[in-house]
């Protein structure tokens, strides 16, 4: 009883000062870590969905570009002709 009354009389109890801190101290690094992971987390949500379309625009391009080769044999394939025709006639 006489610890009790020396810490009463004293006024300030520095255990539990430190102790409520110490707590309040470690709720506010959780929520901090945890509100930078949410974040991290959405970043990296919009890289993956800004990197989907990445990956489609490729596959588009790679489709126009076997479209134009294609278009541009059948063009070589009518210059070729007109050419010998003109060969012929000439």
């Amino acid at each position: 009883m006489t610890g009790t009354a020396l810490a009463a009389a004293d006024g300030t109890n520095y255990t539990a000062v430190t102790i409520t801190l110490g707590i309040l101290f470690i709720i506010g690094a959780v929520i901090a870590t945890v509100v930078a992971s949410y974040f991290r987390l959405q970043s990296h949500r919009a890289d993956a969905v800004a990197m989907a379309h990445y990956r489609k625009l490729a596959e588009d391009a790679v489709v126009n570009q076997q479209e134009l080769r294609d278009q541009i044999a059948k063009l070589t394939e009518h210059v070729t002709a007109v050419e010998q025709l003109m060969r012929e006639v000439g």
